[in-house]
């Protein structure tokens, strides 16, 4: 993993009381970057921890912000809180979603208008509404970097999960629509879309035989951890990425290509 080109700057992680958003809050702060965390007020403890812990071993300083990626008005605090503490706002990761809280795998023909819309709502407008409040911050900073937190099943149109599914393929229209637009000013939008990652939201959804036949199905022939997404999420994130928008980038060792 590399270090280069993050001291500094101020990045805001959203979905950070998760696994894999605590991965990326503590790789941007070992990389020297100062993290604001967000998640729901439900993961304010593991978030304060989180932060505290992160800043400690950390080159860069992590604060927590409880806020709904769906609020406007928490987004404006999350902002104001880049600016008060770190001065800045130079990149945006885009992880919230709602994923461990599908429960079991449905039919579509068996989703209910409430479950679509829940998904969709967060995993599609809330990444819209974070774009919308980072991006004159960016504007102001010089230019700034979104990377966009995809999957593969948008490619696999994996059964079970229509309405997640869906709102992923979305997330991937909306980073090429946003790239456009942002380009201008100098403002990077990328994705990364990840294949089955073996953590606890995964292993509530799937069963192991699901997990293992993934990871047998990849050239690299493994389980993919939370760990694997950090270098390309570090990479699109840093100044040396400034040439590279509105792609999304398949982590999953080898599963499906694009």
């Amino acid at each position: 993993m590399t270090t280069e080109g993050h001291t500094g700057r101020t990045v805001v992680v959203t979905g950070a009381g998760g696994g894999i958003g605590g991965e990326y809050v503590t790789a941007f702060a070992a990389a020297g970057a100062n993290v604001v965390a967000t998640d729901v007020a439900a993961a304010t403890d593991t978030g304060t921890a989180l932060a505290e812990k992160a800043s400690a071993a950390g080159a860069g300083r992590v604060v927590f912000v409880a806020a709904d990626v769906t609020s406007d008005a928490d987004w404006e605090r999350v902002v104001a809180t880049a600016h008060s503490e770190f001065g800045r706002l130079d990149a945006l990761v885009n992880n919230a979603a709602v994923y461990q809280g599908l429960g079991t795998k449905k039919h579509l023909t068996e989703l209910t208008n409430d479950e679509w819309d829940l998904v969709l709502t967060v995993n599609v407008r809330g990444t819209w509404q974070a774009i919308k409040a980072a991006a004159p911050a960016m504007r102001e900073a010089g230019g700034g970097r979104i990377v966009n937190i995809s999957s593969t099943v948008a490619r696999m149109g994996a059964p079970g999960f229509a309405h997640y599914v869906a709102s992923k393929a979305a997330v991937d229209g909306l980073t090429r629509a946003a790239a456009r637009e942002l380009g201008p000013d100098a403002i990077t939008v990328n994705g990364v879309a990840p294949g089955l990652v073996s953590d606890d939201a995964s292993r509530t959804l799937n069963t192991g035989d699901y997990i293992a036949m993934a990871a047998k199905g990849r050239a690299l022939g493994r389980e993919m951890v939370p760990d694997d997404l950090v270098g390309a999420v570090l990479w699109l994130a840093s100044p040396s990425s400034g040439f590279v928008t509105g792609q999304t980038l398949v982590v999953d060792g080898g599963g499906v290509f694009s």
